[in-house]
C-alpha cells in the first residue's frame, strides 16, 4: 500500500535471514525492517498492546525509523502544518489543538469494546487526524491490529488489497467524510487475511516450546559465543549458560544453540542482534583454529 516493490518471498527472506533483495533501495528495505520491529514491539510484549497515547507513539517511532527528514520527528506529533498527497484535505495545523484532539481521539478509540469496532475507529480517525509528519496510514493500520492481538484474534494485513482501492477508500474519509468505501476495505481485507492466516497456520511446523521459553536467552548465549570468539561446540556453550535455565532443560538447550551456530552466517545474524563485521571476525577465528 505504500509502493514498496519488494516481494512477498524477498520480504519473508529478508526478515527470516536479513537478505537484502538485490536492486532494492535502502529506503524500502528500512520499511520492511521497521514493520518488523513495530509488530515484535506489539507481539512480544503483549502488556504493551494497549490502544494509549504511549503506544501509538511508540509505533510510529518504530515505523518512522530511519525514513523521517527530520530524525527527532519519530514518535513526535508534528509541531507544523502537512499536506495530503492528491488531496484537498488540509489536517488540524495549530499544535496545542492537535496534542488535544490526538488525546481525545486515542481515549475514546480505548473506551470501544468491540475489538472490530475499535480496529475500524484508529484506521479511520488516525489518518484523519495526521498527527505525525508522516507514517500515520502506516500507524493507523498497524494500531489497527492492537484490539485483535488482545482478543487473540487473527491478525489484519492487506496483502492483496489493490492500491488504488485503499487510496480512493482514504480520500472518500478525508474529502467527504463518508467511510463506506474504507469500511468495505476493511471487511474485505480482513476476511482475506483470515484465509492466509489459516493456510499459514496448517503449513507451519509445530514450535519448540523450550524455544519458546528461552527465546530472548537463546540470543544472549548466541550472541556471547560469537562475541567471546568461542569454537562451536558445548563447552564454549556450557561456558555461557546463565541461571536461569533449568538443569532439566540444559542438554536440550545447548543443543539448540549449536544447530543455531551451525547455520548462522553475516546475513541471518541480525536476529540475535550480531553485526556482520562481528560475524567475519569470528568467522576467520573459526577457521585459524
Amino acid at each position: 500500500l505504500e509502493g514498496n516493490t519488494y516481494s512477498r518471498l524477498d520480504t519473508a527472506r529478508l526478515i527470516e535471514f536479513g537478505q537484502v533483495a538485490e536492486g532494492k533501495d535502502a529506503f524500502e528495505t528500512q520499511m520492511i525492517l521497521n514493520h518488523k520491529q513495530a509488530i515484535e514491539f506489539l507481539v512480544h510484549s503483549p502488556e504493551q498492546a494497549l490502544v494509549s497515547q504511549d503506544t501509538i507513539v511508540a509505533l510510529h517511532a518504530l515505523l518512522s525509523d530511519g525514513l523521517m527528514p527530520d530524525p527527532a520527528m519519530c514518535g513526535r506529533i508534528r509541531s507544523r502544518a502537512v499536506e495530503i498527497g492528491g488531496s484537498v484535505y488540509l489536517p488540524v495545523a495549530l499544535p496545542q489543538r492537535l496534542e488535544e484532539l490526538f488525546g481525545i481521539v486515542v481515549g475514546m478509540a480505548s473506551e470501544i469494546e468491540d475489538p472490530f469496532e475499535q480496529a475500524f475507529f484508529l484506521m479511520v480517525h488516525l489518518p484523519y487526524l495526521q498527527p505525525f509528519e508522516d507514517v500515520n496510514k502506516r500507524v493507523s493500520r498497524l494500531a489497527a491490529n492492537i484490539p485483535f492481538i488482545r482478543h487473540n484474534l487473527c491478525p489484519l494485513s492487506f496483502i492483496d488489497v489493490p492500491q488504488q482501492a485503499y487510496v480512493d477508500a482514504m480520500i472518500g474519509v478525508y474529502e467527504l467524510n463518508q467511510v463506506d468505501l474504507l469500511r468495505d476495505v476493511f471487511v474485505w481485507a480482513y476476511e482475506r487475511s483470515c484465509q492466509q492466516y489459516v493456510a499459514v497456520q496448517q503449513s507451519l511446523v509445530p514450535p519448540d516450546i523450550l524455544r519458546l521459553r528461552y527465546r530472548q536467552v537463546l540470543g544472549e548465549v548466541i550472541a556471547a559465543v560469537v562475541r567471546g570468539g568461542l569454537p562451536v561446540n558445548e563447552a564454549s556453550v556450557q561456558t555461557m549458560l546463565p541461571g536461569s535455565v533449568q538443569p532439566e532443560d540444559r542438554e536440550h538447550f545447548t543443543q539448540l544453540v549449536l544447530k543455531e551456530l551451525a547455520g548462522l552466517h553475516a546475513r541471518n545474524a541480525v536476529r540475535f542482534g550480531l553485526r556482520p563485521l562481528e560475524m567475519i571476525d569470528w568467522k576467520q577465528g573459526q577457521t585459524r583454529s
